[in-house]
This record gives structure tokens, C-alpha cells and sequence, in this order.
């Protein structure tokens, strides 16, 4: 919070552009190291018998992407 108590009397001072950015997305696009199967998601539109995902990319939340 101190950091945020500096910056903003700053970019006020300054007439900096201060831009706002959503970091919960950081690993949505990471790489998966290792190989992982999940339940069809709900929506899928098809025959489910048998079938299963593979997910390409990390997805947030789950205990094989970064940060969890």
C-alpha cells in the first residue's frame, strides 16, 4: 500500500497515464509440462461417450498451473 501512496500523488504531480491491467489471466496461456485429462465440460454439443479433454495450455485454478 505504500508503494500505491506514492505512485498516485506522483502520476497526479507528473500527469502520468496511469493504465489499470488484470493479472488473473497471467497463466491461462502457460504450457502444461505435463500430460493431463479432464471431464467434458458442460455445453459440449456431441456424442460424450468415452470421451475426454486434453487441455493444450495451463488452465487457472487447477493444481498443474503456475501459481497454485
Amino acid at each position: 500500500m505504500n508503494t500505491i501512496r506514492i505512485i498516485f500523488p506522483l502520476a497526479a504531480h507528473f500527469d502520468w497515464k496511469l493504465l489499470q491491467y488484470e493479472v488473473k489471466n497471467a497463466f491461462l496461456h502457460g504450457d502444461l509440462e505435463e500430460e493431463i485429462y479432464m471431464n467434458i465440460p458442460l455445453g459440449f454439443e456431441g456424442d460424450k461417450k468415452g470421451k475426454v479433454c486434453k487441455p493444450q495450455k495451463a488452465l487457472y485454478g487447477r493444481k498443474q498451473s503456475p501459481g497454485v
